[in-house]
């Protein structure tokens, strides 16, 4: 199984990540709320700051890849996706996009309470 951990209280990764759980495969992903329980980071020696910021996931091989080549690593489970997963695998299209994700994962950490919170622990 793919265990993908997300921001929970992130309304945006809230909705997408439950419009992925309607369409996955049963059997195919386990769902980390890391807002929520960070403890399932402990294995990976990551704090709740640093997964809070970009999407995480555990391959299958059980290699863990983060923002674009998590995407990545969902889409391509998902049946009318699995296209996108590997276009944007592709190494010219996955700079450009990881360019754009790490833009919009720090605009997104910035604004959001619940993670601000983290910076001044």
């Amino acid at each position: 199984m793919i265990a993908v951990y997300y921001d929970g209280k992130c309304g945006l990764c809230s909705k997408e990540i439950r419009y992925y759980q309607q369409i996955a495969p049963q059997g195919t992903f386990v769902w980390y709320d890391i807002a929520s329980h960070p403890h399932h980071l402990e294995p990976f020696n990551l704090s709740q700051e640093q997964a809070l910021r970009r999407l995480h996931a555990l391959t299958k091989e059980g290699s863990l890849v983060v923002g674009v080549d998590a995407f990545c690593t969902i889409w391509r489970e998902l049946s009318g996706w699995r296209w996108l997963g590997m276009v944007v695998s592709l190494p010219v299209i996955r700079q450009c996009a990881q360019l754009g994700y790490n833009w919009f994962a720090d605009y997104r950490f910035a604004k959001l309470p619940h993670c601000q919170i983290l910076l001044k622990d």
